[in-house]
Order: structure tokens, then sequence, then C-alpha cells
């Protein structure tokens, strides 16, 4: 009798460790996948309104430069930091160096 309950004991504790076990591993499962909701760019990148700055998840999209210029008083920007960096930000449809790759939203103002 003594043995059966010890038995039954043993094999409670060891259900608890199983459970304990799997709970963890299911919460730090969840709290990894779950870092924030999304709403990244076609970059993959978003603002980080919360503690500021901005960051990507993805890779970055490797931009391709065009092959001539079609005026000399058109702009080509890489990237927002090389339009800020040449003090052209915000950067508007119709305006030098303007492109939909800049305008993140879509709202016709790019490197906002």
């Amino acid at each position: 009798m003594r043995r059966a309950a010890r038995a039954a004991r043993l094999m409670r504790q060891q259900l608890i460790v199983a459970a304990s076990l799997l709970s963890l591993a299911i919460l730090a499962a969840s709290s990894s996948a779950a870092a924030h909701s999304g709403g990244l760019n076609a970059a993959g990148c978003h603002n980080d309104r919360r503690n500021g700055g901005y960051h990507c998840h993805r890779a970055p999209v490797r931009e391709v430069l065009p092959l001539r210029q079609s005026s000399t008083d058109s702009a080509y920007y890489p990237n927002c930091a090389a339009a800020r960096a040449a003090g052209a930000a915000p950067i508007r449809v119709g305006e030098a160096g303007y492109r939909a790759g800049l305008d993140r939203d879509g709202d016709g103002v790019a490197c906002e």
C-alpha cells in the first residue's frame, strides 16, 4: 500500500514538473513572437512611437541607381537619410528627388 501511495505521489510530482515546463515553453514562444503588432512599411521598417526612433525587421532592400538623370536640376536620394543630409527633406510630389520609394505612407510627402 505504501509503495502504491509513493508511486502515485511521484507520478503527481512528475506531472506538475512537466506541466510547469510546458507552460514556460508556451510563455517563452508567445512573448518572443508577439514583440509588437507590426505595421511595417515596404522596406520592413516602422517608427517606434513608444521609445522613439525608427527600426527595421527585414534586411534593407538594395536600391538600384538609375543609369542617367533626365536633367541637371533633378536629384536622386537613395534613402531619406541622404535626403535629410542634403537638406532636401521633406520632399513633395513634383519636387526634385521625390519618388514613391521614399514616401512610406503614400501621402505625397517623402521623408517626413
